[in-house]
C-alpha cells in the first residue's frame, strides 16, 4: 500500500536510522521510525483506507514485505497482518503459507519472533486441526526459522498451550547447537512455567542433559529460586 510506505517514509528520523540498523544487525536499511510512531502512522493510514477483503489484506502485507527497501516497510507489513479489523483472516490456516513465506525471507529474530508467536500462534489455537501438523514438520525443517517457529510459536498461550506439540517441538531441536533454537527453547519452557511450573521443573529434570546450559538457564530463571534441581 503506497500510503503506508509514503507515511512512513515521512515520519523517518535519519538521527535513528543507524543506530537501529546496527542494533538489529540489519542488511537492510531503516528509516529511523520507533514503534509508537510506526503505529500511529499505521492507524492513520488503515483509518481511511480500510482493506475490503482477505484477497486485498494478504497482497497489501506481501507488497509491503516483498517490495520493501528499509525494515520498517516489513514491520509494517506484519502491522498490517496482525490489525484487529482483519483478525478473521489473520487467524485462519489458510494464511499459514504467507506466514511461511515472511518467516523465510524474514530469517532473523525480530521478524521471525512476531509472526511466529502473534501470527502463527494466534492460527494455533484458533484451529488446532489444521496448523499442529505444520508446526510439527517445521520443527523438523532443514530451515532455523521455521523451527524456531515451532518451538516459540505457543509463547504465551498458558493454558492453550498444547503441551504435547511443545514437548514434541522442544525434543525434536534439543541437541541443535544453533544460538537462537537453544535461547528460544529456553524462552518457550520459561514462559509456560508461569502456567505450569511443575511440568517445566520435570522436563528440565528429565532433559537435563541434552538440554544446553542456555536452555536450562532460560526455562528455569523464574522458578528455581534456591533450591536445586535433581536431575535424572
Amino acid at each position: 500500500m503506497i500510503e503506508i510506505r509514503d507515511a512512513l517514509h515521512a515520519a523517518a528520523d535519519p538521527v535513528k536510522a543507524e543506530p537501529m540498523r546496527a542494533y538489529m544487525k540489519s542488511e537492510m536499511p531503516f528509516l529511523g521510525v520507533q514503534k509508537p510512531a510506526r503505529a500511529r502512522v499505521l492507524r492513520a493510514v488503515l483509518r481511511t483506507r480500510a482493506l475490503p477483503d482477505r484477497d486485498a489484506w494478504e497482497s497489501t502485507v506481501r507488497a509491503l514485505w516483498d517490495e520493501a527497501t528499509f525494515r520498517e516497510e516489513r514491520y509494517a507489513a506484519t502491522d498490517v497482518a496482525q490489525a484487529r479489523p482483519y483478525a478473521e483472516w489473520a487467524h485462519d490456516p489458510a494464511a499459514l503459507p504467507l506466514y511461511d513465506h515472511l518467516i523465510v525471507t524474514g530469517a532473523w529474530w525480530d521478524h521471525v519472533d512476531d509472526v511466529a508467536i502473534r501470527l502463527v500462534g494466534r492460527v494455533l489455537r484458533t484451529d488446532p486441526a489444521a496448523a499442529a501438523p505444520l508446526v510439527r514438520t517445521w520443527s523438523r525443517d532443514p530451515d532455523r526459522w521455521r523451527r524456531r517457529t515451532s518451538v516459540i510459536c505457543q509463547v504465551g498461550a498458558g493454558e492453550e498451550t498444547d503441551v504435547e506439540l511443545l514437548r514434541e517441538c522442544v525434543l525434536a531441536n534439543i541437541y541443535d547447537p544453533d544460538f537462537f533454537l537453544r535461547k528460544g527453547i529456553g524462552w518457550a519452557l520459561r514462559q509456560y512455567a508461569k502456567h505450569d511450573p511443575a511440568w517445566v521443573r520435570t522436563f528440565v529434570s528429565i532433559h537435563y542433559e541434552q538440554l544446553s546450559p542456555l536452555s536450562r538457564r532460560e526455562a528455569l530463571r523464574n522458578i528455581l529460586a534456591n533450591t536445586p534441581i535433581t536431575t535424572s
